[in-house]
């Protein structure tokens, strides 16, 4: 890897909304969907987007990989910016037709478990894959589809996010897979009704 790509700089201008807009529920639940995954606003998550496909470049990816839903808002503007395509893993539904790989992961926000399926129609082996999504937290999403990736004989390169949540041990998962983790904004810690981040170099 190039000594001179910093795939966790915090982007100033993502830490300077979530410590002026960010609002925390029940001390643990972060909540940022107004700009973000709920409510979209187009020209901030382009810039985003843009930022961590900059630095996602250095892996040459012919594949973006990301799981529905809110993922695929930033994954599409990476791939759109890569020219290269977006595949999406489905949420478990009939419509996804064999051959097929899937996994089950808990689902945090939801509660109970999901299951994630990717055609490999769309994912080959040879492949040159990163992922894409909007938060960070435990990385079972994230691991599920490195794994199903790499099942199907493709290469997973790298990993890149939106929001980390530091004190979760996602991307000790994914590092642990031999997988280089880049994300936009790093929370360390959630305290009373605020995040608290890394702050951008000169802050």
């Amino acid at each position: 890897m190039s000594p001179h790509l910093d795939l966790t700089a915090p982007y100033a201008p993502l830490v300077r909304r979530i410590e002026t807009e960010a609002t925390v529920e029940r001390g643990e639940i972060l909540r940022i969907d107004h700009f973000l995954n709920h409510r979209i606003e187009p020209g901030f998550i382009f810039e985003l987007a843009h930022e961590l496909a900059r630095r996602l470049s250095f892996f040459q990816p012919n594949i973006i990989l990301t799981a529905e839903a809110s993922g695929i808002a930033p994954a599409l503007i990476v791939a759109k910016t890569l020219n290269v395509p977006l595949v999406y893993a489905k949420k478990y539904s009939p419509q996804v037709e064999p051959p097929a790989i899937s996994r089950i992961i808990p689902s945090p926000t939801k509660g109970g478990e999901t299951r994630l399926v990717l055609s490999t129609r769309y994912i080959k082996a040879g492949q040159r894959i990163v992922i894409v999504d909007d938060f960070l937290a435990n990385g079972r999403t994230a691991t599920a589809l490195i794994d199903m990736a790499r099942e199907a004989g493709a290469e997973v390169l790298g990993a890149g996010f939106v929001v980390e949540k530091r004190f979760k041990e996602g991307r000790e998962h994914i590092e642990a897979l031999g997988v280089p983790v880049s994300t936009l904004a790093q929370v360390e810690a959630l305290e009373g009704d605020r995040a608290i981040l890394t702050q951008p170099r000169g802050a």
